[in-house]
């Protein structure tokens, strides 16, 4: 079965003294997300819409890892940061309460009022300083 998981590996940069220069530890994970029907559409269009920089034209979200010296480990780091970025993007905001709607609109007109008072005050000074030649 196709998981639509591509997993390369190559040499990673940082610790590890002569056995970074050997091994390739750095894991590389692509997810092919329009391919992931498992996921519904809103939340796959939600997925590339919050990580632009990690989905490449063909639609893969490119994760990579060389947290360890270890593939397992940054394979499997790869794969939790796949899974936190589902669980990011599964989530719905929250409804708003009659009471948050109240307070919001409360806030609104107090907003428009204020403007609407700091208006008259400009006028009243720009009429101060009209001229009337008659």
């Amino acid at each position: 079965m196709d998981y639509r998981l591509t997993i390369s590996y190559s040499r990673s940069s940082g610790p590890g003294g002569q056995n970074v220069n050997k091994v390739s530890t750095k894991a590389e994970v692509r997810f092919h997300v329009n391919t992931a029907d498992w996921i519904p559409e809103d939340v796959r269009q939600k997925i590339i819409a919050m990580n632009r920089s990690r989905v490449n034209k063909a639609g893969e979200l490119l994760v990579t890892s060389e947290l360890s010296r270890s593939q397992q480990r940054n394979l499997r780091d790869c794969i939790k940061k796949i899974s936190n970025i589902i669980v990011e993007a599964s989530k719905k905001p929250p409804e708003p309460t009659t009471e948050n709607m109240a307070l919001r609109a409360s806030r609104l007109e107090k907003r428009n009022n204020e403007r609407l008072k700091q208006k008259k005050i400009n006028s009243a000074i720009k009429q101060t300083r009209r001229v009337d030649f008659d």
